[in-house]
């Protein structure tokens, strides 16, 4: 299998992060055919660009569905506004796409309740960031009046338009530790997450540390695996630029699991 259809197969079993509404967003639920992917996808680009090609690739494939534009940038007077991800046609109905992939951990000392405690690896962005910002800017730019040129093209209007999210997520939690999901879909935990410390507990492991586009991959053990020593070397590399990276490791029973490393002290209490 090459790495397209890995990264492919990947992102298809990954589930939606959650189910109807959460804060009054409304996904795109669907069950898309599994499906061998047809075409190659650059590996030059960026994860979230890259999965919105195969979430295009996906909605090509289904007889029921018409895309009408995709990546429309909306400009005013020179200046990005923003971009809609993808208008499409779902039977006779009009629906507004905005597409989301992300990784999030379980940092119940960020924030007040459920929802804060989801943060980027990096401390830098949160699942309640990502949500307000498709609530507040993306959804709205549809009813911009910079919009509604590019809309009447299609002979379309805005208040006869469905605003969906396409949204999957990878979740983490804290090494050693359970949550009780509220609101979220518990099937989207796919491993877990440690400081360089915690690490020590797994001297005895094998790791491998794929590169961004590859954390859509499933894990299985046909790559070059790393001792402890060497992925401690490489892990420490990304952490001395504040970056945590996913690895894949390796237990000595054979059982593959996916981790964090973060570069930030974990609080499990």
């Amino acid at each position: 299998m090459n790495l397209t259809q890995q990264r492919f197969f990947g992102f298809q079993n990954t589930p939606f992060l959650w189910e109807k509404s959460l804060l009054e967003l409304e996904q795109f639920l669907w069950t898309p055919s599994k499906l061998s992917i047809g075409e190659k996808i650059s590996d030059t680009i960026r994860l979230g660009n890259y999965v919105e090609r195969l979430v295009s690739y996906e909605l090509h494939q289904h007889s029921s569905i018409q895309v009408l534009k995709e990546n429309v940038q909306i400009i005013s007077d020179k200046v990005t506004l923003g971009e809609i991800d993808c208008l499409l046609m779902d039977h006779k109905e009009a629906v507004h796409l905005e597409i989301a992939y992300k990784f999030y951990l379980y940092d119940a000392t960020v924030g007040s309740d459920f929802l804060d405690h989801w943060i980027g690896p990096n401390r830098r962005d949160s699942l309640v960031l990502k949500l307000n910002k498709i609530k507040n800017k993306q959804f709205p730019l549809l009813y911009s009046k910079e919009c509604a040129s590019f809309l009447s093209e299609l002979k379309l209007k805005a208040n006869n338009i469905q605003q969906r999210t396409y949204f999957k997520a990878q979740l983490y939690i804290p090494f050693g530790t359970k949550i009780d999901f509220k609101q979220l879909n518990p099937e989207c935990v796919c491993g877990f997450y440690m400081d360089i410390e915690q690490l020590q507990k797994f001297s005895d492991c094998k790791f491998y540390i794929p590169k961004k586009l590859d954390w859509l991959i499933e894990p299985h053990k046909d790559v070059d695996w790393l001792n402890f020593e060497q992925a401690q070397k490489r892990i420490n590399e990304f952490h001395q630029k504040q970056s945590a990276p996913l690895c894949w490791l390796k237990q000595t029973n054979g059982e593959i699991l996916k981790i964090f490393v973060t570069w930030w002290t974990v609080h499990t209490s």
